[in-house]
């Protein structure tokens, strides 16, 4: 008998453009408005509607919400409100009776911003849409967040490139197009640079060469961008961002959205109003007594997202992702805005936290934060629930600075490389929460990182001013990556080699930036969100020209989802998991003894993570333990892991940070005859003795001594004792 999905699916807004009876309902929220229109459109490029029809303030009104039946409307339709009331800022409340308001609620778009006129904004028309999809029986992945491997991507940046070869460039599709190759590099998911709905260009329709890239502007907050579809159907956006999910779906790889909820695209009170500004602005932004625009986010406007309102709106968006597109997770941007309350002020677990939190629809969904935002709030630690993790940006800043061999420096990266069980385990929490990552969008790649001590965002037109200026980077001797100094390429390649390492050997949830992989560059521009250019595209020559970093990183991944005991779900405790066993993880310093913490030059150390007995480990035998090891052809209806549920290896890592080579020596517990080393990884060796994807690298010199050059890690294996 056929099995069948029993996704929730068709999960309906309360509000917006809802297809019913033949017809469409039109609604929205106001308390304010006086009298509204709705603007119906043959064509995204008409500047003007070919009907109006005005909601009776009246028969067309229950309580705050307006909701108009037209007979004749379906899928396709194209559309705007226009919405009357007060203008009066230091009630909140900016009615434009002019204004065409994107709608709230809206699923889709289509067309761009048309020229201004009269003074009044043409944004995209809204879309009709139908949610029916044949999802084919689409598996459903209850992948453990410990088992993932996230990657970020642009949409449009990963395949755009001619060097790309993908019949669909910069587009949904073209995307499903590369799930090969990610399969070949054995990351889990995707989370997606924003989808939702922003502008490319100006509100007032006028060109720029400028360009809004990255997508951190929304004005719809449940539409795909239209932008990054293949058909220009109105609407068509939709079907195909499905389908890109269902192919995900079916490699088993999970989809995680960035989305935007600190700010929209329509800017303050000086500017152009064409969406959420329009319905009543007091109700969805932070505003201050004279009804100023507060700006917690460096937009120049801020979220109200503890409003009642702006609340049900982000809620129900999160919804529909899952519902309608089976989306997997959320990474949200500038996250510490949303646990503002409406009077600006930091407040502990919020209710749209809470909300988001609890709610059993997003039960199985990943919820990420970015806990900061622009007005100085750092939350790392203290974010939410125990639900939620978070881009450990502490992380990111401790082992960039050790391993750029910064003073103080080594007590906080054993720190980060245990789990960040500092920020973590006081509150509850697991390793899990810490999504740990040395590189993001947002700054230098991997490549810059190495390459650069300084930002080089000229070409953004700001002179220079934008962008992060701490970089905590080093160039090794030479500004830039022009340069032909061996000595200079060898450590640079080495340093990304020990990034990796560390990142993908450490507890908690790796996450990796496209294209770091294979030393993809923006030439020192540390902001490329205009850069819709080669600068930003991922350029695919460099999986043939840096072939070797790929196989690292790949090797370094499958061993991570082979090896149970780096994704462990509890912190180490520095204790033997079973009496008389080895303790879970222990550090020596260089010479085998204990190590001194407090030494502020010290950046050499040795760890010894020993294999983790799953069985008896409560958090991992409570689990369920299929396993599915290939996925092809006919999948299996669930998808829950990949990852082996086993330890095989117990691990030693000796660091050298330092600028100088030394000479590590075994601790005497890695004498015991119970181990048998064998040589894992070494980034101070030329490819391909830098990994062994068999596991079978040359054992150590009996005496114990091991020769480290500056800047490297040396990786040892012993399979345990069964």
């Amino acid at each position: 008998m056929a099995r069948f999905s029993t996704h929730l699916s068709h999960f309906q807004s309360p509000y917006g453009a809802i297809l019913k009876n033949g017809g469409v309902l039109f609604s929205f929220v106001s308390r304010a408005a006086t009298g509204a229109r709705l603007l119906l459109y043959h064509s995204p490029h008409d500047e003007e509607p070919f009907r109006t029809v005005s909601f009776d303030p009246v028969r067309d009104r229950w309580g705050n919400v307006w909701s108009l039946f037209v007979p004749d409307a379906g899928v396709g339709t194209l559309y705007h409100f226009q919405v009357d009331g007060p203008y009066n800022p230091t009630e909140g409340n900016y009615f434009d009776g002019r204004a065409r308001l994107i709608d709230p609620y809206a699923r889709a778009l289509s067309g761009d911003f048309l020229p201004k006129k009269d003074g009044v904004c043409h944004p995209p028309k809204c879309v009709v849409v139908d949610d029916d999809f044949d999802w084919e029986n689409e598996p459903r992945i209850k992948r453990n967040l410990a088992d993932q491997v996230i990657y970020e991507l642009h949409v449009r940046g990963f395949t755009k490139s001619e060097t790309s070869g993908v019949s669909n460039p910069g587009t949904f599709l073209g995307l499903t197009e590369k799930i090969p190759y990610l399969k070949s590099l054995g990351v889990t998911a995707v989370e997606l640079m924003p989808i939702h709905e922003f502008p490319r260009n100006e509100a007032d329709g006028s060109a720029s060469d400028i360009v809004n890239y990255w997508g951190y502007d929304p004005i719809a907050f449940s539409a795909p961008h239209r932008g990054y579809a293949v058909s220009q159907e109105p609407g068509a956006q939709v079907r195909e961002f499905k389908e890109m999910v269902k192919r995900f779906h079916r490699a088993g790889l999970e989809v995680y959205l960035d989305v935007v909820f600190n700010h929209t695209a329509e800017r303050g009170q000086l500017h152009e109003t064409f969406y959420l500004k329009g319905f009543e602005a007091s109700n969805y932004y932070l505003l201050d007594s004279d009804g100023t625009f507060v700006n917690y986010s460096g937009c120049g406007n801020t979220i109200n997202g503890n409003s009642p309102w702006m609340r049900e709106l982000i809620f129900n968006s999160l919804r529909s992702w899952v519902c309608n597109y089976h989306v997997d997770g959320f990474r949200f941007d500038l996250a510490s805005v949303l646990s503002r309350d409406r009077s600006g002020r930091l407040v502990w677990n919020p209710p749209v936290l809470e909300m988001i939190a609890e709610d059993p629809i997003l039960a199985n969904t990943k919820i990420i934060a970015e806990a900061w935002d622009a007005a100085g709030a750092y939350q790392v630690g203290e974010f939410g629930s125990k639900r939620w993790a978070e881009w450990n940006g502490r992380y990111r800043d401790d082992v960039r600075k050790f391993w750029r061999g910064d003073a103080y420096t080594l007590g906080a990266f054993a720190t980060r490389f245990c789990g960040s069980s500092d920020l973590y385990q006081k509150r509850g929490r697991k390793p899990t929460c810490s999504i740990n990552f040395v590189t993001s969008h947002d700054g230098f790649t991997m490549n810059d990182l190495v390459s650069y001590n300084h930002k080089h965002n000229y070409d953004n037109g700001e002179e220079n001013r934008d962008g992060e200026n701490n970089n905590l980077s080093y160039n090794f001797g030479h500004e830039g990556i022009d340069t032909n100094d061996k000595k200079i390429l060898q450590l640079r390649a080495r340093q990304i080699r020990n990034f990796f390492a560390s990142l993908l050997l450490s507890q908690g949830v790796p996450m990796i930036v496209s294209g770091d992989e294979v030393r993809r560059t923006q030439r020192g521009n540390n902001n490329a969100y205009c850069q819709d250019t080669p600068l930003s595209w991922f350029d695919w020559t460099l999986t043939e020209k840096n072939a070797d970093l790929m196989r690292f990183c790949s090797t370094l991944i499958k061993f991570r989802r082979q090896e149970a005991s780096l994704r462990r779900r509890d912190f180490f405790t520095g204790q033997p998991q079973i009496p008389g066993r080895l303790p879970d993880v222990s550090w020596f310093s260089l010479s085998g003894g204990a190590v001194d913490w407090n030494c502020p030059l010290a950046s050499t150390v040795t760890c010894i993570v020993s294999a983790l007995d799953v069985k008896q480990d409560p958090a991992f035998s409570s689990e369920t333990k299929q396993v599915t090891t290939e996925i092809t052809g006919d999948v299996p209806f669930d998808i829950v892991d990949e990852a082996t549920p086993e330890a095989r290896f117990h691990i030693m890592i000796m660091f050298n940070a330092s600028p100088y080579p030394q000479t590590f020596y075994f601790p005497a517990l890695a004498k015991h005859p119970i181990f048998s080393w064998q040589t894992f990884i070494d980034t101070a060796a030329d490819p391909p003795n830098d990994v062994y994807p068999n596991y079978d690298g040359p054992s150590p010199c009996v005496d114990g001594a091991v020769y480290l050059p500056k800047k490297s890690l040396r990786v040892f294996l012993s399979e345990k004792v069964k």
